[in-house]
């Protein structure tokens, strides 16, 4: 850090020195005074301000006096990260005097990131649908003469427009999620009913592709949670494990607790996930298997839920896979009381 100002206290530059904002005060062209977080950005080297743009800046507030904002890239201090976004405020501190601060914009330009993906991803994944209904459509009124053809085509429009409906159920759900609102109060749930209602639910599209649901696994054991939630998270495990499994195969649902820990653990021995893309599935619209996806109606959305309902409750979903043999998914929550029960045989 550079010497303070004459005849300033300490006092001002020992606080500013604990602030994440890079702070520095020109005199003239030379550094006056740069904080910690100034000399983190490689901003200022010595009594010089290495920044050009900032330079030229500072000149021009030093002549007019009027405050300016600049936005600008700077290269990241050991040149492996590429270039960091920054905005610098430029005010003049009287005479020749300038302070500048600086903000570092990389969680902002993330988070802009982030959002103009998923507008584009949202905006893609509404388009497949609904072009796919306006063509068949059209194919349904010139093939207006012919029956089996107007019925095979509404056949076609009604599974489109259930993929049109989950897709939004599902973005509603998400947004909810992920949206900063307080859960609603959280009760003490039953792990033993969280899992019957959940088997119940999925046991139809398991009896459609003769896949055996199982649930095993130790009794008794309650965590604090909101009941809806998980039941969502759980069901979407289920539901994936279902679409991804073959004819004649076994899902199991079993339940553990260990040091302070609830696992509920959805197994199948279905198709697998490559070791490469298991850092991704939990991605909104990541889809291990587009083609896959499309048959069976996913939407990319429904591990990203379970993700988040998992953070909403402290806890985590974690995944294990081997291609061919099959996947385990695990939803990770704190117990709300200690176990009651016995495994079971």
């Amino acid at each position: 850090m550079t010497a303070p100002i004459a005849g300033s206290s300490r006092l001002p530059h020992t606080l500013l020195d604990e602030v994440p904002v890079a702070t520095v005060a020109l005199r003239g062209d030379d550094v006056a005074y740069a904080n910690a977080a100034a000399h983190r950005l490689g901003i200022v080297r010595g009594t010089f301000l290495v920044v050009a743009e900032l330079r030229q800046s500072a000149r021009l507030v030093r002549r007019d006096g009027v405050h300016r904002d600049v936005a600008l890239s700077l290269p990241a201090v050991d040149l492996s990260s590429g270039r960091i976004p920054v905005r610098a405020e430029l005010v003049s501190l009287g005479g020749d005097e300038v302070g500048i601060i600086i903000e570092d914009q990389t969680e902002a330009a993330r988070v802009e990131a982030v959002r103009r993906d998923f507008v584009a991803n949202v905006s893609h994944e509404v388009k497949t649908p609904v072009g796919a209904i306006s063509l068949l459509l059209e194919a349904v009124k010139q093939a207006q003469n012919d029956p089996q053809a107007v019925a095979r085509f509404l056949d076609r429009i009604g599974v489109e427009t259930e993929r049109l409906a989950k897709l939004v159920q599902e973005l509603l759900d998400l947004s909810r999620l992920q949206g900063g609102e307080p859960l609603p109060e959280m009760t003490i749930i039953s792990v033993d009913d969280l899992v019957a209602d959940v088997v119940d639910r999925m046991s139809p599209l398991a009896d459609a592709k003769n896949i055996r649901l199982v649930a095993d696994g130790e009794h008794g054991l309650k965590v604090l949670g909101d009941t809806s939630q998980l039941v969502m998270a759980l069901s979407n495990l289920l539901d994936n494990a279902v679409a991804y499994s073959a004819a004649g195969t076994r899902v199991t649902v079993a339940t553990k607790s260990r040091e302070g820990i609830v696992d509920i653990a959805v197994t199948d021995e279905g198709i697998g996930i490559p070791q490469d893309e298991l850092g991704r599935v939990f991605e909104r619209f990541y889809r291990v298997d587009p083609a896959r996806s499309r048959q069976t109606g996913g939407t990319g959305l429904g591990l990203a839920i379970v993700k988040h309902a998992m953070n909403n409750h402290g806890g985590e979903v974690t995944v294990w896979s081997t291609l061919g043999v099959g996947s385990t998914f695990t939803l990770r929550l704190p117990v709300a009381s200690p176990p009651a029960g016995t495994v079971s045989s």
